[in-house]
């Protein structure tokens, strides 16, 4: 129960077998209240929601389109409201299924991107870090990255562009937060078989020539030196680590948590 009486909020939570799901059952489990947050509440968070509450967690559902920094301030201002304040904020709304080679990519499409997984990240970071020194007690951001923050893959231009701008954002809000007893990290994961994941496996499994979607993550996972690729429980795990006092002197860090496919 190490983050008992503790609130955490997560973006683009409120999507079943989500990676942002994954984060909220491991604090749910450690005692905290838990905030679920995505473009609208519908009956998915809610379903979310009332999983989390069954493992005996505080919880508030909360809608926000992270693209617009009105709603990013109304969020954390909800979250106050309900919990007293922020402890944890963890940058997890993205997009990435608009798969296409970078010369066909519309322009439209590149700024939806760069609006949710960039600027959705800053303005999260933002409303939190105001929250956070105006109780003048610390807090944790950590901003969920990916593979693609540190590596190139084929027709994701603006979600790999994203994600790299993410660790940008990750240092440079470190340097100046840290003054304030804020540490801000990344968790670079590799690829998870959440709802936007399972488009990825469909369309690369076709690019690459696969005959069926099992056989591509068959060879993905023989490509990794853990045998496998990623779960929402191992990016939760790490997010658990960074959230703790163990962690309270590691800030600007961007984590792979890829099971070695990445190592640098």
């Amino acid at each position: 129960m190490r983050f008992a009486r503790k609130t955490i909020v997560v973006t683009g939570s409120g999507k079943n077998k989500g990676l942002g799901q994954g984060i909220l059952q491991r604090f749910a489990d450690e005692g905290a209240n838990c905030v679920v947050s995505d473009i609208c509440i519908d009956d998915e968070a809610e379903a979310v929601a009332g999983e989390l509450r069954g493992r005996g967690a505080q919880v508030a559902a909360i809608a926000c389109d992270v693209s617009q920094a009105d709603q990013c301030e109304a969020l954390v201002a909800g979250a106050v409201d309900a919990f007293g304040g922020v402890d944890i904020f963890v940058n997890n709304a993205g997009i990435g299924f608009m798969m296409k080679p970078m010369l066909e990519v519309d322009p439209a499409d590149w700024a939806k991107v760069i609006a949710v997984n960039l600027s959705g990240a800053f303005y999260g970071t933002q409303a939190a870090a105001r929250a956070m020194i105006a109780a003048g007690k610390g807090g944790r951001i950590i901003n969920i990255a990916s593979q693609a923050a540190k590596t190139g893959f084929p027709h994701l231009p603006a979600y790999v562009s994203s994600k790299h701008g993410m660790i940008g954002l990750t240092r440079a809000s470190a340097i100046e937060l840290g003054a304030h007893g804020i540490t801000v990290n990344a968790v670079c994961p590799n690829h998870v078989t959440t709802g936007l994941g399972a488009m990825q496996n469909d369309y690369f499994s076709k690019l690459l020539g696969f005959d069926s979607v099992e056989a591509y993550l068959a060879n993905m996972s023989a490509k990794n030196p853990m045998g496998r690729p990623g779960l929402p429980s191992d990016t939760a795990a790490a997010c658990a680590w960074l959230a703790s006092d163990d962690a309270f002197y590691v800030t600007g860090e961007a984590i792979n948590v890829s099971g070695g496919e990445e190592m640098h």
